[in-house]
């Protein structure tokens, strides 16, 4: 079985719990339609990302 030497410091036990927090998404508003977007995302009712056609707009049925 695996056993660690030393007790594990608070502050190396911390940096290691520093990447757990949880952020919330972030949003920009896209440049063309004014939407709110993920940053590096396509526009899924446009098609556009980055200034071109990337997919065919999605129609409301």
């Amino acid at each position: 079985m695996a056993v660690p030497k030393k007790k594990v410091s608070r502050m190396k036990q911390g940096h290691r719990r520093s990447a757990d927090a949880l952020s919330a998404p972030s949003y920009i508003e896209d440049k063309n339609s004014g939407e709110l977007r993920r940053p590096h995302h396509i526009d899924l009712k446009t098609g556009m990302y980055r200034g071109r056609q990337v997919l065919t707009p999605k129609t409301q049925a």
